[in-house]
């Protein structure tokens, strides 16, 4: 597994990252504990050492999970998490509804402000049972509080030692530079950004600045939730509290396409790596300019081996040219851009009156 330097921070991470969403069982159908402690395990020992989780994944599940998979191993891994999305308190901006893994409704609010950061961070060590996070993110941006204050309570956690460095996560340029105002010399360590074949919004103008300013881009949804590993048929149905049943991407006919694509230009790359198809798609995102880490789920051993062992693959200039051209020439149909600022805006207005 390779790693590299996250940034101008201290963190050197792996270029594949063990992401921990499906495994707080919300959203993707459930999840086995059992199973997601042995997932963990084998990334580490493949050299995906490092977790990225969040509390709203699985509504503190994730967290507790990870905690109980790192317990031994604690030195070995560096924990990444989140802050910005209450479900335990009606406090900031309503964000979403839904039902958790238990069929409980909750109500997502997003906030960032210094008393509800500090009061997050605590509760992830103490879900997490660990002293320090090793990773902070404000998960997504709150419109309602100022940077500097969110800024400011995360630099007062990493001077009590609770966290190494201060990252973001789907923030604009403007969002990031406004953020890296208010550390002043303590260095904004990273963004993530949602960026695959399908989804290269972030290739516009974030990833170009991350690249001329040295900081870290950790991309999420490299694999689509799944799509571009070539597995998901055209006919596969999917469980009712599985949420990619309502995307765009993941109608019949897209997959159809996605697959189609795939057949025809990924998966003779694959042979010739004696790889899967995911595991190309894997590096071919970790190969582009600016981009540091992928954040991939898994949740089996089987899945988190397959994930880690892509961080070896290296193409060539040519490979990656025929698989960008291939998708960029793929049209789906009614598949969604990801969210952009001047529809946050506009949600906030909507909100808040302003």
């Amino acid at each position: 597994m390779r790693h590299r330097s996250l940034g101008r921070s201290e963190l050197q991470v792996p270029v594949v990252v063990f992401g921990a969403w499906a495994i707080g069982g919300w959203y993707w159908g459930g999840s086995d504990d059992d199973q997601a402690v042995r997932a963990i395990h084998a990334a580490i020992d493949h050299g995906m050492n490092a977790i990225d989780t969040a509390p709203v994944y699985g509504f503190g599940r994730s967290e507790e999970v990870v905690g109980r998979a790192i317990r031994d191993r604690r030195e070995r891994v560096i924990v990444m998490t989140k802050i910005g999305l209450r479900w335990d308190k009606a406090r900031g901006e309503p964000y979403f509804e839904t039902v958790d893994q238990d069929g409980v409704k909750r109500s997502v609010f997003r906030h960032a402000g210094a008393a509800s950061i500090q009061e997050e961070v605590e509760a992830s060590l103490a879900r997490m049972q660990i002293a320090h996070i090793d990773l902070i993110q404000v998960h997504w941006p709150d419109l309602a509080t100022p940077v500097a204050e969110t800024m400011g309570a995360l630099l007062e956690l990493r001077a009590q030692g609770k966290v190494r460095a201060i990252g973001v996560s789907n923030y604009t340029v403007a969002m990031m530079q406004e953020a890296r105002a208010a550390l002043g010399p303590v260095p904004l360590a990273s963004v993530q950004p949602k960026y695959n074949l399908l989804a290269r919004e972030a290739e516009k103008e974030l990833l170009p600045y991350c690249a001329a300013e040295n900081i870290g881009a950790i991309v999420y949804s490299p694999l689509e939730q799944g799509l571009l590993t070539g597995r998901v048929t055209a006919s596969r149905t999917f469980a009712v509290n599985d949420g990619r049943q309502k995307r765009a991407t993941f109608t019949p006919e897209n997959r159809a396409l996605v697959n189609a694509c795939l057949d025809r230009v990924v998966r003779p790359i694959a042979e010739k790596h004696s790889a899967t198809i995911g595991q190309i798609v894997i590096a071919w995102t970790v190969a582009q300019r600016g981009v540091t880490s992928a954040i991939v789920g898994a949740r089996t051993s089987e899945q988190a081996i397959e994930n880690a062992r892509a961080g070896a693959i290296e193409l060539i200039p040519g490979e990656r040219a025929d698989i960008r051209a291939a998708f960029a020439a793929l049209h789906l149909s009614g598949a969604l851009a990801p969210r952009s600022h001047s529809l946050w805006k506009a949600l906030a207005k909507k909100i808040l009156g302003r």
